[in-house]
């Protein structure tokens, strides 16, 4: 739950039987943001299973995206006590070598490879999309008391506009998602030594938590990695741990 969080407003789940992933980070006041993450990951991982497997596995993602936003959108307008809740979300899902990562809001996925570790989301946040046009340097970014403002979110709006990024995996390679309770203290360096130096992927994600809370961790830290066997293997492990 982090160093200063008495509740956790994360929550991560997963279905190995059909490679779908997901780790989300809820706001709102009181209990809300618990119900919109915890909504919108089962949601999510219900909707992605319900449609035909025939089906594009960009557009089950889609699909599934859109819909948690409609269900966490419905609870939030139904309840005087919800109103006003949101939710990141990141979410993997794996077709043999194919990998489809969205996302909406701030929580990231990164793919770790050979020994280096690269960000492959895009954050949905007022610094970043400064950073990317020009008006605000990283140093400036990292240092700014506007860190925490989103500019998309999971339930805040009726639409919602999903990322979708989509990539072949290699033997080896290991997937994060993870909220910005860990992006906060960690580079994608410090990310890549802390996997790599962990026996197993249950180690390396209590290595990540451990490293955000030995720097404060103002916010609820959740960490889910992938690991990718030989050519004829799914993703293996999905292990998640939240702190």
């Amino acid at each position: 739950m982090g160093c200063k969080r008495s509740n956790n407003e994360d929550s991560f789940g997963y279905d190995l039987s059909t490679q779908i992933f997901a780790v989300c980070d809820g706001m709102g006041g009181m209990a809300a943001g618990e119900v919109a993450s915890s909504t919108a990951v089962a949601e999510l991982v219900r909707c992605f299973n319900r449609q035909p497997s025939e089906t594009r596995v960009e557009d089950r993602l889609f699909r599934a995206i859109l819909q948690a936003n409609r269900q966490v959108c419905m609870l939030a307008q139904e309840s005087d006590d919800l109103r006003g809740m949101g939710t990141t979300l990141v979410s993997a899902c794996v077709d043999g070598r194919k990998v489809v990562v969205g996302n909406v809001g701030d929580s990231r996925a990164y793919l770790l490879r050979d020994g280096k570790c690269a960000q492959i989301t895009l954050d949905h946040s007022y610094v970043a999309e400064q950073v990317r046009s020009g008006m605000m340097s990283p140093a400036d970014a990292d240092s700014s008391p506007l860190q925490s403002l989103i500019t998309r979110a999971i339930g805040t709006d009726e639409a919602v506009e999903p990322d979708l990024f989509t990539y072949e995996a290699e033997p080896g390679d290991i997937v994060l998602l993870t909220t910005d309770g860990l992006t906060r203290y960690a580079d994608a360096d410090t990310i890549a030594s802390l996997i790599l130096a962990a026996p197993d992927l249950e180690r390396a994600c209590k290595s990540l938590i451990d490293m955000a809370k030995h720097h404060g961790a103002a916010d609820n830290v959740t960490c889910l990695l992938l690991r990718f066997g030989e050519a004829d293997e799914s993703a293996q492990g999905g292990w998640g741990k939240t702190g």
